[in-house]
C-alpha cells in the first residue's frame, strides 16, 4: 500500500528545489525523517521468534513526532498515564479555534501564534469558571492538545482541546485546599461570556508577542468557533485525542494512490460517517503535510492548574478530596477502587508463523555502511 513516505519521496525533492527557501529547517528535517524510516538507513533490528526461531531484521523507525508511520508505543504510554490522572468525575471537552484570516498569521508566526491560542483558552477558562456559581473560588485543573488541522489534513484549521473535569478545588484565603466543588453534570459555564471572554484575551496575547498588527481588523468579526460539551468520564475523549498526540494530520492508511503528478487520500467530512477521495498536486501535497511541523520545542500539550507539575495543590492530594466527596473512603480501602482499563503494547508477531519475537539486536548506522566497512575491512585481511 502507498504510503505518505512514497508520496514525499516522489514529491518532496520537486518541492524543495522549488520552494526551499521557504522551507523551515524543522521541516527538512522532517521530511528527511519520514522518507528514511524503516528504510535501513537509519540502521536496523533484528528480531527472533520464539516459536519458529526465525530471525527477522526490519529497519529502525526515525521516532519523529511527525511521522505518521512512528509513535505508536508513545501514544500508548500517553494514553496510559492521562487515563491513570482522570478524576472520577464527569468531564468536558472545550475546543477553541480563530476564523481562517487570523489562523493564517498563527501559521506564519508559530512560536507566539500557539501560545497566544493556548494562553488565552486556558485563561479563559480559569477566569470564566471564577465567575461561574458552581466554580466560584475554585481552583481547576486541566490540560490542553494542540492540533491544527481538521477533517481534510490538507486543509489549516488551528485549534485545542481542553480537557477539564467538572469541578475544582475549593480554597481557603491562605490557598490551602478545602474539599472539592463540583459542577452540575451538562454544565461548566456560559457559551456566550466565555467566546467575549476568549476573543479579548486572543486579542490581548496577540498584542503582546506584537503580531497583532498582521491580523486584519475585519478577521475579529468572523465566527470563533468555540464547543463545550460534556463527554462523562473523560476515557472516550482521550482515545480521541491519543492518536494525534505523536503523529501528524494524515496517516499512511489515508492514501490511496500515487503518480508522477498528483496524490489521492481519502477524508472523512465533518458532520458524515462518509469517506470521499480528494486528489491534489503533489506539490500541494508537500505543502499541506509540512504546514503542521510545529517548530522545534513547542509543546503540543500543556497542562493548567493542579494538573500542571508545581501547582501548591498536588494531584494526588486533589484525588483524595474528590473521593472524600463522592464517599468512597471504605470502597478504596477495601481495595475495590476502580482502574482504567487500557491495553499494553503487544510484542511483534513474526510475518512466518505468527508467534511473538524479541529483539536480540540492534544497529545504529545505515545497513549498507556497515556492509562497506565489513567488506573492506574483510579485503584488507
Amino acid at each position: 500500500m502507498p504510503s505518505v513516505a512514497d508520496a514525499l519521496r516522489q514529491h518532496a525533492p520537486a518541492y524543495l528545489k522549488k520552494f526551499g527557501n521557504s522551507v523551515s529547517i524543522a521541516q527538512r528535517k522532517v521530511i528527511g525523517s519520514v522518507i528514511r524510516c524503516r528504510t535501513g538507513e537509519l540502521g536496523g533490528v533484528a528480531y527472533r521468534c520464539d516459536q519458529c526461531g526465525r530471525s527477522h531484521w526490519y529497519g529502525r523507525s526515525c521516532g519523529n513526532r511527525h511521522c505518521p508511520g512512528c509513535g505508536t508505543e508513545k501514544t500508548i504510554a500517553w494514553l496510559a498515564k492521562q487515563t491513570k490522572r482522570l478524576m472520577p468525575v464527569d468531564h468536558f471537552l472545550v475546543t477553541v479555534t480563530v476564523p481562517d484570516r487570523i489562523g493564517l498569521v498563527l501559521r506564519a508566526h508559530q512560536h507566539g501564534g500557539y501560545g497566544a491560542l493556548f494562553d488565552a483558552g486556558a485563561e479563559s477558562i480559569r477566569d470564566v469558571g471564577a465567575v461561574t456559581k458552581s466554580l466560584r473560588d475554585c481552583k481547576l485543573g486541566f490540560f490542553g492538545v494542540l492540533h491544527t488541522w481538521g477533517r481534510d489534513p490538507m486543509v489549516y484549521h488551528p485549534h485545542v482541546h481542553f480537557v477539564v473535569p467538572g469541578g475544582g478545588v475549593k480554597v481557603d484565603d491562605q490557598g490551602n485546599a478545602q474539599g472539592w466543588q463540583a459542577t452540575p453534570k451538562n454544565f461548566l459555564f456560559h457559551h456566550g461570556t466565555f467566546i467575549r471572554v476568549y476573543k479579548a484575551k486572543l486579542a490581548d496575547h496577540l498584542r503582546a508577542c506584537g503580531i497583532d498588527d498582521q491580523v486584519p481588523a475585519e478577521a475579529w468579526e468572523g465566527k470563533f468557533v468555540v464547543d463545550i460539551k460534556p463527554v462523562g468520564d473523560g476515557q472516550a475523549v482521550l482515545k480521541y485525542l491519543a492518536p494525534y498526540v505523536h503523529r501528524v494530520a494524515i496517516s499512511d492508511q489515508r492514501i490511496l494512490e500515487i503518480d508522477a503528478s498528483s496524490v489521492t487520500y481519502s477524508y472523512t467530512p465533518s458532520g458524515t460517517s462518509a469517506s470521499k477521495t480528494r486528489t491534489v498536486s503533489g506539490e500541494e501535497f508537500v505543502r499541506g503535510f509540512i504546514q503542521h511541523v510545529l517548530p522545534r520545542g513547542m509543546q503540543k500539550i500543556r497542562h493548567y492548574g493542579w494538573m500542571g507539575a508545581n501547582h501548591r495543590v498536588g494531584l494526588e492530594e486533589v484525588r483524595w478530596l474528590v473521593t472524600i466527596f463522592l464517599g468512597w473512603v471504605y470502597w478504596l480501602s477495601s481495595g475495590y477502587a476502580p482502574q482504567p482499563e487500557v491495553e499494553p503494547p503487544q510484542p511483534p508477531s513474526c510475518p512466518a508463523c505468527g508467534g511473538s519475537m524479541r529483539r536480540v539486536t540492534f544497529v545504529l548506522h545505515d545497513v549498507r555502511v556497515l556492509v562497506e566497512f565489513s567488506n573492506a575491512y574483510l579485503d584488507s585481511s
